[in-house]
């Protein structure tokens, strides 16, 4: 069985690039790769990066369906090294495009929604829910006990720009959605004097989807790529 270090090669391994399963499984007993997600390997010495870990999501969906979807929610914050891995991909479909052909997509969780244009970042060769996009959706949908934990990571990794003022106001912003008390909830147990008691009266209100960066304009804050 040939060694990786024997010539050039990527950062990931995975089954069937160019490995079998159970040869994976040696080389990782050996020392030789170290397995760092469910179907995943690297050099021992390479490090999981959000990159790396996208790459990791890509190389578990079909090419054909990889270009119409965008990892989100958990899958996001793993991705952004912000959670453990789950189980399942959670996968983003715009509702401008049709989701009846992806139905049958194993290992992954497939939610129907609104992206704005400013809701989505590419890496790895993957499109992943931006950092503020994934911390309102973790907000909205999640269990608190996975979400705070993801939510915290999330800001407290000043490269990720996510401001929990921003935050709160992006969830306090949107007209009626389901588990949008749950999502306030969850955020005042993070920073009880940000979360409004009551209800907020907001002039242009933002349907969610259409884009969580929208909300900072609407409400006068300075866009997330502009200054801080």
């Amino acid at each position: 069985m040939a060694s990786p270090s024997s010539t050039q090669h990527p950062e990931l391994y995975s089954p069937g690039r160019p490995f079998a399963w159970p040869e994976l499984q040696s080389l990782a007993a050996d020392g030789v790769l170290a397995q760092f997600h469910q179907h995943g390997f690297t050099l021992p010495e390479a490090p999981a990066s959000p990159q790396l870990r996208a790459r990791a999501a890509a190389n578990a969906i079909s090419a054909a369906v990889r270009q119409r979807v965008v990892a989100g929610r958990m899958t996001a914050a793993w991705i952004y090294g912000c959670a453990a891995e789950p189980d399942k991909l959670a996968l983003l479909v715009d509702a401008k495009r049709r989701i009846s052909g992806l139905r049958n997509t194993r290992g992954c969780t497939l939610h129907e929604v609104r992206l704005g244009p400013f809701d989505v970042v590419s890496m790895g060769g993957l499109m992943v829910s931006s950092p503020l996009r994934t911390a309102v959706d973790i907000a909205l949908h999640v269990e608190a006990p996975r979400a705070l934990p993801a939510l915290q990571g999330l800001l407290a990794r000043p490269e990720k720009d996510v401001r929990l003022r921003l935050l709160v106001l992006a969830i306090e912003a949107t007209p009626r959605v389901p588990h949008k008390r749950a999502a306030l909830e969850k955020l005042a147990l993070l920073a009880p004097a940000l979360v409004s008691r009551g209800p907020v009266d907001v002039e242009d209100a933002v349907y969610p989807p259409d884009g969580a960066e929208d909300v900072a304009e609407v409400l006068g804050i300075p866009h997330l790529k502009g200054e801080p």
